[in-house]
């Protein structure tokens, strides 16, 4: 059965072969962007504690918690080898070295957290009113944030039946053979000839038969030149996939496995439903509170549903009771909510936002 095999470029924009304006850069900004203009027609009517002067600023330090929680959340979760991890190129130090990807959800929400508990006291704003604005309006940066993982390629979902018109291929697999399934490559001999040239590592034109390719994949993990020379090719099987070169994605069709488009999945559950269900419980005023413990909650849920049809991250596998990283996380996250709601009903808190009606308008 054909499916889809992903062609979709990272770059929106690009100026050379490695700068440009990516896709998750702009998802980034949009998310940013979407929750600040809710902010702003919530503050005009007077319906959340912060000002209307005053929503970009505290936009603009949500988005430094998210970026800086979310980087070292994945460090922390993920990979604490980047902790020490130092080189003599920028940025120096395996933290820094974002342009490489890697952030983590959950580390976002503590920075976001953090950044909430410093602008309410610094503001004489509700703690909790401002993490229940944060958690509505970063819904939004989820579905577009799923969206530009789909666009990159990564994170993308297990394997799917032969028989599932929805499934896609990624040639990014191609990377998880490379560090995993060394052996794997070997079925790439198919799309060789598609490729009208093959250049190695010195970018000089090779006429690469199978036997030159398998060698080089036996000597992978031994050889340099070879190492080099496989990620070269790898590297332009991918970018011809998204140039559009028929010959490459056709022969792809007989390579790949054919997975769940799981990046897609969670931006539907963990942006655009969780968004659905926030907006009809916020249609009036709700104590401070209440919309963060369901956001806790109904994230937590969407994001261990869909990491049921997503890869585990390959260098850490899955876990106990096979369960992925990302699901122990939610359901520790999940526990969270239960004790931020328990405070939340017994806080005395003032009755905010509300979609449809303003604080003024609710009947005591």
């Amino acid at each position: 059965m054909t499916h889809y095999v992903h062609q979709l470029d990272p770059f929106a924009i690009q100026f050379t072969e490695t700068m440009g304006i990516r896709w998750y850069g702009l998802a980034y900004l949009a998310g940013f962007v979407g929750s600040y203009l809710i902010f702003v027609w919530l503050a005009k009517r007077g319906r959340i504690q912060l000002p209307v002067d005053r929503a970009g600023d505290f936009i603009t330090w949500v988005a430094i918690g998210t970026l800086a929680g979310g980087r070292l959340g994945y460090c922390l979760f993920y990979s604490p080898e980047l902790f020490w991890q130092f080189s003599s190129e920028l940025p120096f130090w395996g933290v820094l070295e974002v342009h490489k990807g890697g952030m983590a959800s959950h580390g976002g929400f503590l920075g976001v957290i953090l950044v909430c508990l410093w602008f309410a006291h610094r503001g004489k704003y509700s703690r909790l009113h401002l993490v229940d604005l944060t958690s509505y309006g970063c819904t939004i940066g989820f579905t577009f944030g799923r969206i530009a993982n789909f666009i990159n390629g990564e994170l993308y979902g297990r394997a799917a039946d032969e028989s599932f018109k929805w499934a896609v291929k990624f040639p990014t697999e191609l990377y998880y053979w490379a560090n995993y399934q060394v052996q794997e490559l070997k079925r790439l001999v198919p799309v060789l000839p598609a490729l009208g040239g093959v250049k190695d590592s010195k970018g000089q034109m090779l006429n690469l038969t199978p036997e030159v390719w398998n060698e080089w994949v036996n000597r992978y993990r031994l050889d340099s030149v070879a190492h080099e020379n496989v990620n070269a090719v790898i590297e332009q099987v991918i970018t011809a996939t998204q140039t559009g070169q028929t010959a490459v994605v056709d022969a792809l069709q007989t390579v790949l496995t054919p997975r769940h488009a799981s990046q897609l999945y969670q931006s539907f559950l963990e942006g655009f439903l969780v968004w659905v269900v926030l907006t009809l419980f916020w249609l009036k005023p709700r104590k401070a509170g209440l919309v963060a413990s369901l956001f806790g909650f109904c994230y937590s849920i969407a994001r261990i549903i869909g990491e049921q049809f997503r890869m585990p991250d390959a260098h850490i596998g899955y876990q106990w009771l096979g369960l992925t990283r990302g699901q122990w996380l939610s359901v520790g996250f999940f526990a969270l909510s239960t004790g931020y709601l328990i405070v939340t009903l017994k806080t005395d808190n003032p009755r905010l936002g509300g979609l449809l009606k303003g604080p003024d308008e609710e009947k005591p």
